[in-house]
């Protein structure tokens, strides 16, 4: 009809103003992040503190296991070595989240959880690249080939020896020629949790193989997690489309 104004999208800030402006908005956005966030670091520093290096604990009958790990790359161990990139890409992404809640409606609880949950993974995750610093050893081989060591570098004898001990203690050493080796310190991030079940034997080209072979932590969850309620909610919200009009 003439004169009539424009819908707005659901996830545009609208009448109600912005969800900065509301408190119910405010305390489940950072009370989602900062539960999230206390929970990955604390379960972190326990498994850490309480499980040996080479330990492993089966929880929930067999389908999870807790055992530690160490990661000096992205998601599933992928660019090595590029600590300071992945923190330049997190106070993005931190910022990114942050400007959604301050331009969404106070009334949209399932984008405030889902940005809550991102927030605390990336938090997470950036906390350890920034200040869990592990001594990462690259062993070159007689095939050509270069396998990776994280752990803490412990004072030899001589400086022909490089003795890598377990993080964060230097326990359990291992040896090599200083000339077979390249250390480079590092912040890392810890991992723990392993999902146990595997492809059945007769599943083409799987059978056998984890379902997921990659070591993961609470922030992991949570942010994926959080992706996924995030494309479910914008999904789910888009405005209709209007039918085109048929002049009478």
């Amino acid at each position: 009809m003439p004169g009539s104004s424009p819908t707005r999208p659901a996830s545009s800030v609208g009448e109600d103003g912005s969800a900065v402006k509301h408190a119910p908005a405010q305390v489940l956005f950072w009370g989602v992040a900062a539960g999230l966030l206390a929970l990955d670091l604390w379960s972190k520093a326990k498994v850490f503190a309480t499980l040996a290096a080479d330990q492993v604990v089966s929880v929930l009958g067999g389908v999870f296991e807790f055992r530690r790990s160490l990661n000096d790359g992205a998601v599933f161990g992928s660019f090595t070595g590029q600590t300071g990139l992945f923190i330049a890409a997190s106070l993005l992404a931190l910022t990114f989240v942050v400007y959604l809640f301050v331009h969404s409606g106070p009334r949209h609880r399932a984008l405030h959880v889902a940005l809550g949950m991102i927030l605390a993974g990336a938090l997470g995750n950036l906390y350890d690249r920034a200040f869990m610093q592990a001594d990462v050893v690259r062993v070159a081989t007689r095939s050509g080939h270069t396998n990776s060591l994280i752990g803490k570098i412990v004072s030899g004898p001589n400086d022909s020896e490089v003795r890598v001990g377990d993080w964060p203690d230097g326990g359990n050493l291992r040896r090599f020629a200083a000339s077979e080796v390249e250390v480079r310190r590092q912040g890392v991030v810890r991992d723990f949790i392993k999902f146990v079940p595997k492809f059945p034997a007769g599943f083409p080209k799987f059978g056998g193989r984890d379902v997921w072979p990659w070591v993961f932590n609470v922030a992991d969850v949570s942010l994926v997690a959080g992706v996924i309620l995030l494309l479910l909610q914008s999904w789910f919200d888009r405005p209709p489309r209007e039918s085109p009009s048929r002049g009478l």
